[in-house]
């Protein structure tokens, strides 16, 4: 199975594993799975990190790098992706969580996060055409 990681989730995993829900750490760490970041993540970072928003306490290059060594696979931004990022209802307003989901739809990937308003997008794929 392919995964995306979301933000939290990815900076979680790299710095502070014990953060992550135990299911969702058991799902990273299956090598029987494919795991994701997107380079919307790293971007995410690239914004928030100067303007010191909380999470987003860490350099992108150093993201990239440590997710990149860990085995977790980069996930390119497509026209596509941004295409699907149209389609989508406005169930959540962060752009950048917007462009998560409509990746994982869009390839086909599971999207492992926390966030309720994210998860909603999965739990309501009747309303997504």
């Amino acid at each position: 199975m392919n995964y995306l990681l979301d933000t939290h989730i990815l900076l979680w995993i790299l710095a502070e594993p014990d953060k992550v829900p135990r299911p969702m750490r058991r799902i990273v760490e299956d090598t029987k799975n494919r795991v994701w970041f997107s380079a919307a993540s790293v971007w995410e970072a690239a914004i928030k990190d100067p303007l010191a928003k909380g999470d987003f306490a860490a350099e992108p290059a150093a993201i990239w790098s440590a997710a990149r060594e860990t085995g977790i696979e980069d996930l390119t931004v497509t026209a596509e992706h941004a295409v699907a990022v149209d389609k989508l209802p406005w169930l959540h307003r962060d752009p950048f969580d917007r462009l998560l989901v409509a990746q994982a739809r869009t390839a086909g990937m599971k999207l492992l996060s926390v966030n309720p308003r994210v998860n909603a997008y999965f739990m309501r794929a009747r309303h997504l055409r």
